[in-house]
């Protein structure tokens, strides 16, 4: 005689999801790139409305670099290369890194 005996085996795992890491896009002064340029990259891109665009731009002007915002790595990463891809294609060198937070 056979006995079928079903065995139900119940685990409590807990999943902690944490947000995903913030990166900041940079963008570094130059003597080339003009800032009419860079207040409409910030506007077009990053989607600053005028004065804060122009504020971010004079702090990019006086310290050499400024935040042009803060992202999870993948959004970063692809306004970093619009932000690249118009640039170049405007004949500008306007210098753009990523920079964890």
């Amino acid at each position: 005689m056979t006995v079928d005996v079903a065995i139900e085996k119940r685990t409590n795992t807990d999943i902690v999801l944490s947000p995903p890491d913030k990166w900041k896009v940079v963008l570094h002064n130059d003597d080339t790139t003009p800032m009419d340029y860079v207040i409409e990259v910030l506007m077009l891109i990053f989607g600053h409305e005028f004065e804060a665009a122009k504020d971010i731009t004079l702090t990019i002007h006086q310290a050499g670099r400024g935040t042009a915002g803060i992202y999870p790595y993948e959004i970063a990463e692809q306004k970093c290369a619009e932000t690249l891809a118009d640039s170049r294609g405007k004949g500008h060198d306007l210098t753009v890194d990523l920079e964890k937070e």
